[in-house]
């Protein structure tokens, strides 16, 4: 495809196809996106591939976990306080999640998850399909592939903004090929479970996960909320 097709064509994939991603094509992609640039070439990130067994067990645990996250943020203030003091099944990730966005955010935020919920007849209101839909997340919407993106804690932000750099490549990359990507914020709340595939070296933290698989023909790829343009994007020159 031509450069901006590619572009264009980029999307948050949502629902994959059981069709598995061949080793050679797997192997073309990531080598394509370790070529983006970084700084002082130091490529300050490194990433865990989850397949097979492993896909599967996280597939399994990390749904469960967020289940028992839902059901604390239920609970009374002294069951809340008594599990977090124990940790038991609470988010470990090296970074704190988003709790409240930034009200100028907050707005594009919204209208996105709204645009999907609306997408799929699901109301606002709808506490329980709404939870289900975001669950899908840690099944990594059934693709068979998932990587696991890591940052040296040496860089700081750095390292953050050259993983980005990768982790686009790789998305565009994949486009080219048809195959569909989807990075997932949400896969950096548990650390632990990865723990017990991996061996993730110490200095690096756990930024995010991106779904990797052939696009099904679900409805929910379809969607593609609307991007803010140049003008909107573009600081001003002071007058």
């Amino acid at each position: 495809m031509e450069f901006s097709e590619v572009m264009a064509r980029r999307h948050s994939v949502r629902s994959f196809a059981p069709e598995p991603v061949p080793d050679a094509v797997l192997k073309d992609l990531l080598a394509t996106a370790v070529t983006a640039p970084s700084w002082s070439n130091t490529q300050p990130y490194q990433f865990a591939i989850a397949r097979g067994d492993a896909l599967e067990s996280l597939r399994t645990e990390l749904p469960r976990r967020f289940d028992r996250v839902a059901e604390l943020q239920r609970a009374p203030m002294l069951k809340k306080a008594l599990a977090w003091a124990t940790r038991g099944g609470l988010p470990d990730g090296d970074f704190q999640p988003v709790h409240q966005y930034p009200s100028d955010l907050q707005p594009r935020r919204a209208a996105t998850g709204y645009g999907l919920y609306e997408m799929l007849g699901i109301d606002r209101k709808d506490f329980k399909a709404r939870h289900e839909q975001m669950a899908e997340n840690f099944r990594f919407f059934g693709a068979p592939v998932t990587l696991f993106l890591f940052v040296h804690e040496g860089l700081g932000v750095y390292s953050v903004l050259d993983a980005g750099i990768f982790l686009q490549s790789l998305m565009l990359a994949a486009t080219d090929r048809g195959l569909g990507t989807c990075a997932q914020g949400a896969l950096a709340l548990w650390r632990s479970p990865l723990e017990k595939h991996f061996t993730i070296p110490e200095r690096y933290k756990l930024l995010c996960g991106i779904s990797i698989g052939y696009p099904s023909d679900h409805r929910i790829n379809d969607f593609q909320p609307e991007k803010l343009g140049v003008d909107a994007l573009t600081i001003p020159e002071r007058s």
